[in-house]
């Protein structure tokens, strides 16, 4: 069975540039790179951008059960290294938030990786490209299973979109979720979330504000 677009597929996968891994879904390997993450084979929509852009358009047309290598260029990959994402910045932007910068470092700045190139006379030099910006990168794949549960699916989308899962239950061609602070979420990515799964996503009403509606009508 060949994937296609909205497929969900379970795999495992170990990315390396140079011969270095930088990312894996092996435990092993993700020791010995420093990955401290809970490390477990990943579930994914095809076509949905829930992976590298380049790597999720090579999975289409690939089979269920079986191992694959696939090789990016930069533009499939990272992107080319920018040289305007090199910038100077004064050294108390790092201090205030506690950082002693050295050439070399990577912190995380405003959710960016920022690399340290140099620090002098209370200025530091940043690149925030991307560290693999610019190369080549391989990636060894196997491909476990198909998913054919909802539940599972749902619960993979609320893992990847929303970094946590709340309360849901299936009703017919409908996913009800319970919780009502999720609703501006929901309206966000609800014609998404049909497109890939078939389902109507909403937020359960309150017994209230359902009650005020019927009292209305």
């Amino acid at each position: 069975m060949k994937l296609k677009k909205n497929d969900f597929i379970e795999i495992e996968f170990t990315g390396k540039s140079n011969n270095e891994v930088f990312d894996t879904t092996n435990p092993e390997e993700a020791k010995s790179i420093g990955l401290q993450a809970d490390v477990k084979p990943v579930i994914a929509s095809i076509g949905n951008e829930m992976l590298l852009k380049g790597l999720d358009d090579e999975l289409e047309g690939k089979e269920i059960g079986k191992k694959y290598s696939i090789h990016l260029t930069p533009e499939k990959a990272f992107g080319p290294r920018n040289p305007s994402m090199i910038k100077t910045i004064p050294l108390r932007v790092f201090t205030e938030k506690n950082m002693n910068p050295a050439p070399g470092m990577v912190f995380q700045l405003d959710q960016h990786l920022v690399r340290i190139i140099s620090v002098s006379g209370g200025r530091v030099m940043a690149d925030f490209n991307n560290p693999l910006a610019g190369k080549e990168v391989d990636y060894d794949i196997t491909i476990k299973r198909k998913i054919e549960d909802n539940k599972e699916k749902i619960n993979a989308l609320q893992d990847f979109f929303f970094r946590q899962r709340f309360e849901f239950e299936l009703k017919e061609k409908k996913v009800i979720f319970k919780d009502e602070k999720i609703k501006p979420v929901i309206n966000v990515f609800k014609d998404k979330f049909k497109e890939m799964l078939g389902l109507d996503f909403e937020v359960a009403e309150k017994k209230q504000e359902k009650d005020k509606k019927e009292k209305k009508d």
